[in-house]
């Protein structure tokens, strides 16, 4: 269960000591500090799970640590604050909080949050994990006569290197990993393209035209890029190697 460790930041000794009771008893290990300079020396040093943060501290309040904090980490941060307004709470989530708790919040439901935020965090660690260890299993992409290796961004057709721009290279990267999906003009401008993009849809179908082309210079009876009337383009579900 919870062998997790909770950094603890406030300049208020009673809270601290309050709270490391409390979350020690329930099985977490705490790690205290009385100032922001202080907190990022043992962040730096123990790589906490989680951090309940006081807003108002010396040397470097909290919304000025948090700041800090994300730059070196993406762990749950929860303001613990007796500031109540909307506005306090509305920073504390702006400069990169997951959380705002009001101090006179009881211990067991402060707790229930902790351990919702551990949980989520341990989620989105796991789901990342298993889709970077995905993306390297499935960095090269193989069919009949083509060969792409995303990795090292090199095409090979009937085992010769072909020759595409950076954005033929995007465009057939994406359909080939999804064989059969339909995307449209749209939406392959939208994930191929920058957003500040002009939305002209027109350079889509060029790109398109262009590397079907290459595509199929010397066999043009397999087609890896399928038109679909009306709908966008597909990649032709064709038998892998």
């Amino acid at each position: 269960m919870a062998s997790e460790k909770i950094l603890i930041v406030d300049d208020d000794e009673d809270i601290r000591r309050l709270l490391e009771l409390y979350m020690t008893s329930n099985g977490y290990h705490i790690l205290l500090a009385e100032d922001g300079m202080e907190a990022l020396t043992i962040v730096e040093q123990e790589l906490p799970d989680l951090i309940i943060l006081d807003v108002m501290m010396p040397k470097l309040d909290g919304y000025e640590l948090c700041q800090e904090l994300k730059k070196i980490t993406d762990i749950p941060i929860i303001f613990l604050s007796s500031k109540q307004e909307d506005m306090d709470k509305i920073l504390a989530l702006s400069v990169g909080g997951d959380d705002f708790i009001e101090k006179d919040t009881s211990p067991p439901l402060i707790l229930a949050k902790i351990k919702a935020h551990l949980r989520r965090y341990r989620d989105l660690s796991n789901r990342t994990r298993k889709q970077e260890a995905s993306r390297n299993d499935s960095s090269l992409i193989e069919y009949p006569g083509l060969e792409i290796n995303m990795d090292s961004a090199v095409v090979k057709l009937e085992n010769q290197i072909l020759r595409l721009s950076a954005k033929e290279f995007q465009i057939l990267c994406l359909l080939a990993q999804y064989p059969g999906k339909i995307f449209s003009v749209e939406k392959l401008f939208e994930l191929i393209w920058d957003e500040n993009s002009l939305g002209d849809y027109r350079t889509v179908m060029v790109h398109i035209s262009n590397l079907r082309k290459k595509l199929e210079k010397n066999n043009s009876n397999l087609k890896y890029i399928e038109t679909v009337r009306g709908i966008g383009y597909k990649f032709n579900q064709i038998e892998k190697m």
